[in-house]
């Protein structure tokens, strides 16, 4: 199908997992791609791959929870593309895992920066752009944001918060097509962390879901959810704005199998 070469597309927590998938997917589809995340050496990597693949893509090393380094991000893509056209909010940390009761509050608050207030910074930042060009906001999300997960609160209510806030800009920025997706559960290095911390933290029955998904072969390769992300960066229609879609939602597949093949 056509290239997308005059997409500019900014995606954060771009190093690993389903940030590179997303990534990959959209520089083979020809848009290019501005590179985000806190680790510097995984990211150049992740650029060179790119690179390698004949993709436009450029790394920035930058902290999301940071409102200062989120502006940079839209200004260096500026300087660079000329243009933005959609946002690919993935960065996001699994936080601690503890009961209410036990939590530690600065980990909580460093949950809700990154996964809550990243995906703020980096709107706000973006808009004006975003509006110029009728672009997308993906607010990449997770079926924890409406599962109350035992110890896994911060996260949980973080998810939740994002989804509210993708209905926010829908409603204030009717020219800008934001949506937020559940990329399912994803063979990544969270469910890593979660398969070695749950057993100490989570009900048993919870730990031993994260057990079996990954023994059963039941994890989604990045690449799965990342195609999906990555059409609705580039052809989310207006009308979905505000919407928590499923990455394998046949709304979005049905399109999806005729662009990716």
């Amino acid at each position: 199908s056509e290239m997308e070469t005059n997409h500019a597309v900014i995606v954060t927590g771009a190093s690993q997992g389903l940030g590179a998938a997303t990534a990959l997917c959209l520089a083979a589809k020809g848009a290019a791609v501005s590179l985000v995340a806190r680790s510097e050496g995984a990211l150049l990597v992740v650029e060179a791959l790119l690179q390698k693949s004949g993709g436009q893509a450029m790394a920035i090393q930058a902290d999301v929870a940071d409102s200062t380094a989120c502006s940079r991000i839209v200004e260096k893509t500026l300087e660079r593309w000329g243009r933005l056209d959609a946002l690919v909010n993935n960065a996001g940390i699994l936080g601690p895992l503890a009961y209410t009761a036990d939590s530690d509050p600065s980990a909580w608050l460093k949950t809700l920066e990154v996964n809550v207030l990243g995906p703020y910074h980096m709107a706000r930042a973006g808009l004006p752009w975003l509006r110029k060009s009728a672009g997308r906001i993906v607010n990449v999300s997770s079926g924890a944001s409406a599962t109350a997960l035992a110890a896994a609160g911060a996260y949980c209510v973080s998810k939740a918060a994002l989804n509210h806030f993708t209905q926010i800009l829908a409603a204030e920025e009717p020219g800008v097509t934001s949506v937020a997706v559940r990329p399912g559960v994803v063979d990544t290095p969270m469910q890593t962390t979660l398969r070695e911390t749950a057993p100490s933290v989570m009900p048993r029955e919870l730990a031993g879901y994260y057990e079996e998904l990954k023994a059963a072969g039941n994890l989604e390769p990045p690449e799965v959810p990342g195609r999906s992300i990555a059409w609705l960066a580039l052809h989310a229609p207006s009308d979905w704005s505000g919407r928590f879609l499923n990455y394998d939602d046949p709304e979005i597949v049905t399109p999806l199998s005729a662009w990716v093949n």
